[in-house]
């Protein structure tokens, strides 16, 4: 018999604007509530491991492998744990993440790609990229430091960050902006609490 689909809420916006740190407090707010939950991440990491360019060095191929592999994450992360089947996805880079990031970085290298190879990332994010119940895309605060393990490109962040929101217009895609200040992410959380609490299944 299949399970019946999980909520599933993705998180996008520039390095060090806190999109983790959002994901694993809905993670530790829903394990609270005794939600089975999954949350997917690390994708720039696991790049840098297989060697493949980030950031403004974004390539097609590097755009391709890490909506690929967040799609993954997320389609394994529904597979049952000990305590039951998962209700909840938590993806940490939904998979328009990637394409911002790599639109950002062509304006970055001021070297435009061929629009064949523009089009195959975005086949592929928009595949999937509706399937979201709940997108969250943060607003980027210049006045915040940066991880230190990021590459920091202050020019570069800024563009990754403009990409992001003019993608989702574009897109026409849904999604709750998450700026800086502590009152937006509590809403925000409070929100995917919400949905989670009426809309999981159970």
């Amino acid at each position: 018999m299949t399970s019946p689909t999980p909520i599933r809420i993705g998180v996008m916006g520039a390095h060090s604007t806190g999109k983790t740190l959002l994901m694993r407090r809905i993670e530790m707010e829903l394990r609270c509530q005794g939600i089975p939950v999954a949350r997917t991440g690390k994708l720039g990491r696991r790049a840098a491991l297989v060697s493949l360019p980030k950031m403004q060095h974004h390539t097609v191929a590097s755009t391709t492998w890490v909506i690929a592999t967040g799609i993954a994450d997320e389609i394994a992360a529904t597979a049952r744990l000990e305590d039951g089947p998962v209700q909840v996805v938590l993806a940490d880079r939904a998979c328009w993440d990637a394409l911002a990031y790599f639109r950002a970085a062509q304006e970055w290298r001021r070297q435009p790609a061929p629009q064949a190879d523009r089009e195959a990332p975005h086949r592929l994010a928009s595949a999937h990229g509706h399937t979201y119940d709940l997108l969250l895309a943060t607003v980027l605060d210049p006045g915040l430091p940066v991880e230190h393990k990021h590459d920091h490109d202050a020019r570069y962040r800024t563009l990754v960050d403009l990409h992001t929101h003019d993608l989702l217009r574009e897109e026409n895609i849904r999604y709750v902006r998450v700026t800086s200040d502590p009152a937006s992410q509590e809403l925000v959380i409070e929100h995917a609490l919400q949905l989670c609490a009426t809309q999981a299944p159970a």
